[in-house]
């Protein structure tokens, strides 16, 4: 059995110091052999890293622990080619970006789960606590032909806790500045054919006022907007026979976030900014799935899953946006060989959106077909999927990727990768009343990307060069003789209305020095209106980060450095800045630790 218990940062407004205190107990472990790391977004199936053409970036649970971050959104903006945005301090909504792509344009899995706000079109990242997050894989790069609709900027894969061999108890408690507290608790094992992994977090905190004095909306009110968030997540698994197993996830995360806003009430619609404004946001996943190998060379999955994300926002007047999807998939791979593996797979998607805007639910289904097929031949590999879907709205789509490496020198691999992507319109862009239009086609995307990665012994360094470019982009048409002839649409519409080409570069690389480990990546992005030749809205044209962890005896230090360069927002020019974090851990006891950040 083993177990810890520890004080880490919550989440805060602005920077503070923390400490920390950890204890684990621990039964002997045998001595294991390092495996090569296995992912699962590249190809679907559990596929060797070693092996995968595509540009993918593995958060494993020893970095998430590792990591000063306090939030889902803080652990990737880290990362090369991501980008974060968000409007105010933590639980506050925003933005994600994969190589200069919108946040409706970068697909969210959770355990392979579709989430978030079908009438958005994007997931609610700010709902998720790290307590639950296992591991994250990002997939940077064409993803729709494994995955579908909404992945033109990559796939954002979050795996939750599951139970493995013997018993783990672990926890944490955290006290901030401006009443922050946050505590969690995690119970997992496995016994006999059972596995289980059980969680419980709570984050809270009084935060302070989302704007400024002054801001040009006259949206300011200088209360403290805090928040509140609860999350659970159960794992339960059991194996009918050697390779074969069913499973039950459930996943709830409720948030309670104030904001400042407006009102413009009868009967004089004068503004009003003193209103307590809330986002209310209840969101859970439900799946059961079954995995089983029925010989060497073939194994399946089928997987039923609902996605549950309901939103109430407001003060006096408040809006419901509540998002129901039910989700079905079937796999199966058949392996030619050890190097060679073809995958199919059956997906149907049902979407179901109500809103108080909307004079009826609304909803869609989506039926798709995977074929993929990935090989080791030698010193190269080569990956080729096709994706067919069905929509009952805006009708079929055909979408693809082709995937080579090869390793053109000891430890130097050469990699290209291109491929055809789409977004669907939101259910906002389709219906909203006064806004929304039926005939609004998917966004569509041409990607190609080439990359050199080198690997020898403790060092490792890479270069990606890419280029996207995306057409039938969806967004608001302000001349309303372009629009349906229809009064409603007085102030304009939903249309096609432009091209973006979204291209940059990105370089990581990483040196292990004795007890000294270091981390880099420096990203270049260039994201404009094809039409126009403008920057697009809060993308940044480059993107630095630097970490270094030391060990020295019963001490270890950290340190991660953030740059992030001016963004255009509008009419506005948001400026550049600078984050750095600081860690220390003191090993006070072979079971104790005390840590502490800043």
């Amino acid at each position: 059995m083993r177990s810890s218990f520890q004080v880490l940062r919550a989440p805060m407004a602005v920077s503070s110091l923390c400490f920390a205190i950890s204890a684990a107990f621990s039964s002997p472990v045998l001595a294991q052999t390092q495996l090569s790391p296995v992912v699962i977004t590249a190809t679907r199936e559990p596929t060797p890293l070693s092996r995968v053409t595509s540009d993918l970036v593995v958060i494993d649970a020893d970095r998430i622990r590792n990591s000063t971050a306090d939030s889902v959104e803080d652990l990737l903006r880290r990362e090369a080619g991501l980008q974060i945005s968000r409007n105010g301090g933590p639980s506050k909504s925003g933005g994600y970006s994969i190589r200069g792509s919108n946040a409706n344009s970068t697909l969210v899995l959770i355990d392979g789960v579709r989430v978030g706000s079908a009438t958005l079109g994007q997931a609610e990242l700010e709902l998720l606590s790290l307590a639950q997050v296992e591991r994250i894989e990002v997939l940077r790069g064409p993803g729709s032909s494994l995955y579908g609709a909404d992945a033109i900027g990559g796939v954002i894969q979050i795996f939750t806790r599951r139970g493995e061999a013997g018993l783990r108890l672990a926890g944490s408690a955290a006290v901030g500045a401006y009443g922050s507290r946050q505590a969690d608790v995690n119970l997992s094992g496995a016994q006999s054919s059972f596995d289980y992994a059980l969680g419980l977090a709570r984050e809270s905190s009084k935060g302070v006022s989302t704007l400024k004095p002054g801001d040009q909306f006259g949206n300011y009110n200088p209360d403290a907007d805090g928040y509140v968030r609860n999350s659970g997540q159960l794992s339960l698994g059991y194996t009918l026979a050697p390779g074969h197993r069913v499973g039950l996830k459930v996943l709830q995360s409720k948030l309670n976030s104030q904001y400042d806003d407006s009102e413009y009430l009868a009967p004089n619609f004068a503004q009003d900014a003193t209103p307590d404004f809330r986002s209310l946001l209840d969101s859970q996943v439900l799946a059961v799935d079954y995995r089983g190998q029925i010989n060497s060379a073939l194994s399946t999955s089928v997987q039923w899953a609902r996605n549950t994300d309901d939103l109430l926002s407001g003060a006096t007047l408040k809006s419901r946006y509540l998002t129901q999807r039910h989700q079905l998939t079937w796999q199966g791979a058949y392996k030619i060989d050890a190097d060679k593996q073809v995958v199919l797979a059956y997906e149907r998607l049902e979407e179901k959106a109500e809103a108080d805007s909307y004079t009826a639910p609304v909803k869609r289904s989506n039926n798709a077909l995977v074929l993929g097929y990935s090989g080791q031949y030698g010193a190269q590999s080569l990956q080729a999927d096709l994706r067919q879907d069905q929509n009952s709205v805006y009708g079929g789509v055909t979408t693809g990727r082709l995937g080579w490496s090869s390793e053109v020198l000891s430890g130097l691999k050469l990699r290209a990768v291109a491929g055809t992507t789409f977004r669907a319109p939101s259910f906002n862009d389709l219906y909203y009343p006064g806004y929304g239009v039926s005939t609004v086609v998917p966004e569509r995307g041409r990607s190609i990307e080439v990359g050199l990665a080198w690997r020898v012994s403790d060092s490792e360094a890479s270069v990606t060069v890419y280029q996207n470019k995306v057409r039938d982009l969806i967004g608001y048409e302000s001349n309303k003789a372009l629009c349906p002839a229809d009064p409603a649409y007085a102030y304009g519409c939903a249309r096609n209305i432009s091209a973006a080409r979204l291209q940059g570069a990105t370089l990581t690389a990483s040196k292990r020095m004795g007890a000294l480990n270091l981390r880099g990546s420096v990203d270049f992005l260039d994201a404009k209106d094809a039409s126009t030749g403008q920057r697009l809205n809060r993308r940044a044209a480059h993107q630095e980060s630097l970490s270094a962890d030391y060990a020295a005896g019963a001490w270890n230090f950290g340190a991660a450095l953030l740059g992030v360069g001016s963004r255009p927002d509008g009419s506005k020019q948001l400026s550049s800045y600078e984050t750095l974090d600081l860690r220390s851990t003191w090993r006070v006891a072979p079971q104790w630790h005390w840590r502490r950040n800043c």
